[in-house]
């Protein structure tokens, strides 16, 4: 399979005051398409970083990114944006829905950066919320879904505009073991029935168990799993 993505040297520092703190050490692998990786680590360790990084939330200070066939460190902001709404889905813990808006709203909302029309809009919206199993509710409003719901309805939009990569940051951690699991066996789904490639951190080793693989990173480098490093 080929590596849908490759980081080569990455290097990525804040600075805080008059302190600079490398939080990624030249750090390099590749994921293959079609994977659904896990990303473990002590707090602190990088993984919300590595992750922005894969997502094209946030920029390396040096190093390459290719996402998807893209050097998304050498795009402009604008490029950037529209990368991202072409190619990744976001799936946040807190699901970061709109309170105002029913599920199809929220699951609506990336289309709306597309020129698909209106009909178009709502066929994808009925279709995501079918494969995560709401359709049922899609006129509910957040504060009417339990958080497993709530959390499908957050996949929904992630799913909707069919993108080639699916960023999970802590997705399971607002939910109890059960509804966890359930949220689990769904991104199982999605990678083996759908293709999607899912890179996911989580801090729960049982939640890992759902990956095909694992990456644990600490201080900011690789120190173990079964995720290839790039040569």
């Amino acid at each position: 399979m080929s590596a849908i993505v490759s980081l080569r040297n990455v290097v990525k520092t804040y600075t805080r005051g008059k302190q600079t703190v490398e939080v990624l050490h030249n750090l390099s692998l590749e994921i293959a398409q079609g994977d659904f990786v896990a990303l473990m680590g002590p707090s602190g360790s990088g993984k919300t970083t590595l992750l922005n990084l894969i997502g094209g939330l946030d920029r390396p200070t040096s190093g390459e990114v290719s996402v998807a066939g893209e050097r998304i460190d050498s795009l402009s902001s604008g490029q950037l944006a529209k990368w991202r709404a072409r190619n990744v889905g976001f799936v946040f813990q807190f699901y970061n829905l709109m309170p105002m808006l029913t599920a199809e709203r929220n699951v609506e909302l990336p289309l709306l950066l597309t020129n698909l029309s209106g009909a178009q809009r709502r066929q994808n919206v009925q279709a995501a919320l079918t494969v995560v199993g709401l359709a049922d509710r899609a006129k509910h409003k957040p504060a009417e879904l339990s958080g497993g719901q709530a959390q499908r309805v957050a996949i929904a939009r992630a799913l909707v505009a069919d993108p080639t990569l699916l960023v999970c940051d802590e997705p399971t951690g607002d939910l109890d073991r059960a509804t966890a699991d359930d949220i689990l066996h769904l991104l199982q789904m999605l990678n083996r029935d759908h293709g999607k490639t899912i890179v996911m951190v989580t801090h729960d080793p049982k939640a890992a168990e759902f990956a095909s693989h694992q990456l644990h990173l600490d201080k900011g480098q690789l120190v173990e799993g079964d995720v290839k490093a790039a040569a």
